[in-house]
C-alpha cells in the first residue's frame, strides 16, 4: 500500500519535470546530459526528467539597454559626460547563450569602448552637431560585432551629453551673446528695410504729385487756350457782323476807321490784364483793312469817274456855248 502511494507521487513528481509550457515570445535553450538538446519554441513542451535539462530562457522580444552615464574625452580635451541607449533583439538563442557568457555585459562594454573612440574624434561642437552621426556609427559598429553572438543591433539612442559645469557657463554665454548678436542684426536689418521702403513710399508720392500737378497745369492751360479760341472766335464773329452791317449801310473811310477802333477798345476793356488776339482774328482784322482800302480805292475811283464826267460835260457845254456865239 504504501509503496503504491510512494510509486504515484513518483509519477507526479516526474510528469511535473517533464512537462514544460513555454510562454509566447521565449525560448528555452534544452541540453541533455550537459549538451545542447533543442531550442523549445512557445507552447508545451516535454523533456525526459533527471535527463534533459533547461539551460536559459531567451526573449525573442526586442530589449533596450541602458547604459550609465559615461566620461569621454573630445578631440579638443573636454571631458564629457554621454548617456546612451541600445536596442537589440536576439535572432538566434543558442549562440546568445553558448557564444558569450553575459550578452548585455557585452553589449555594454562594446558600446562604451566604441563610444569613445567615435567621441575621441569629435570636438566639443560636433558632438552636440552630429548626434545622429554618432548614433549611426555606434549602431553599424555594435551590430557588426554582435552578429557573431545570435542578435541584431536595431538602434543606437544618444539620451544625453553633458558638458562641465564652467564649459556650460562659457557656452550659455556664448548662446546669450550670440541671441544679442542676431537680435540687433534683425533690429538694423528691420530698420534698414524701414528706411527703405519709407523713402521708396517717399519718392513714389512725390511722383504722383508732380504726374498730378503736371496733369493740372496742362489741363489748365488746355482751358485757357480754349477758353481763348472762344473769346478770339466770338470776337471775330462780331467784326464780322460790326463789318456786315457797316458793308450794309455803305460806310466811308472814316466811319470804318472808328468802327474799327471801338471794337479794339472793347477787346481791350476786357477782364484780362493781356489781349491775346489769335491767328484767325489777325486775320479777321487784316481783312477788314483790305476791305477798307478797298472801300477807299473805290471811292476815289467813283469820285474821279464823277469828276471826269462833270468835267466832260463842262467842256461840251462850253463847246455848244461857243459854237453858238459864232453862229
Amino acid at each position: 500500500m504504501w509503496f503504491l502511494i510512494i510509486l504515484a507521487i513518483l509519477v507526479i513528481i516526474c510528469l511535473a519535470l517533464s512537462i514544460k509550457i513555454v510562454r509566447q515570445s521565449e525560448v528555452y535553450i534544452i541540453e541533455r546530459l550537459g549538451k545542447f538538446h533543442k531550442v523549445a519554441d512557445a507552447g508545451l513542451t516535454i523533456i525526459i526528467p533527471f535527463v534533459d535539462h533547461v539551460r536559459s530562457i531567451v526573449s525573442l522580444k526586442q530589449q533596450t539597454l541602458d547604459i550609465a552615464p559615461q566620461e569621454v574625452i573630445t578631440k579638443d580635451n573636454v571631458t564629457i559626460t554621454i548617456n546612451t541607449v541600445v536596442f537589440y533583439k536576439v535572432f538566434d538563442p543558442a549562440k546568445a547563450v553558448y557564444e558569450i557568457q553575459s550578452l548585455k555585459k557585452g553589449i555594454e562594454y562594446l558600446a562604451v569602448t566604441t563610444m569613445r573612440d567615435l567621441v575621441g574624434k569629435m570636438d566639443l561642437d560636433s558632438t552636440f552637431t552630429s548626434r545622429d552621426v554618432i548614433n549611426d556609427k555606434l549602431r553599424a559598429i555594435l551590430d557588426e560585432a554582435t552578429n557573431k553572438w545570435g542578435c541584431s543591433i536595431d538602434r543606437v539612442e544618444v539620451q544625453d551629453i553633458t558638458p562641465p559645469p564652467d564649459i556650460r557657463d562659457a557656452m550659455e554665454r556664448q548662446m546669450n551673446a550670440e541671441r544679442n548678436k542676431r537680435a540687433a542684426i534683425l533690429q538694423a536689418e528691420g530698420e534698414r528695410q524701414a528706411a527703405i521702403l519709407k523713402a521708396q513710399g517717399e519718392k513714389e508720392s512725390a511722383i504722383l504729385h508732380a504726374d498730378a500737378e503736371r496733369e493740372s497745369k496742362i489741363r489748365r492751360a488746355i482751358g485757357d487756350a480754349d477758353a481763348i479760341r472762344k473769346v478770339a472766335e466770338a470776337k471775330a464773329d462780331e467784326v464780322k457782323m460790326v463789318y456786315g452791317a457797316m458793308m450794309k449801310a455803305n460806310p466811308d473811310e472814316t466811319l470804318v476807321q472808328l468802327k474799327s477802333l471801338e471794337t479794339l477798345k472793347d477787346v481791350a476793356n476786357g477782364e484780362a490784364n493781356k489781349v491775346f488776339i489769335p491767328f484767325e482774328a489777325t486775320s479777321s482784322l487784316a481783312s477788314l483793312g483790305a476791305l477798307s482800302e478797298t472801300l477807299k480805292d473805290n471811292k476815289k475811283s467813283k469820285n474821279s469817274k464823277e469828276a471826269k464826267a462833270l468835267d466832260k460835260t463842262i467842256n461840251v457845254d462850253m463847246h455848244n456855248d461857243f459854237n453858238d456865239e459864232n453862229k
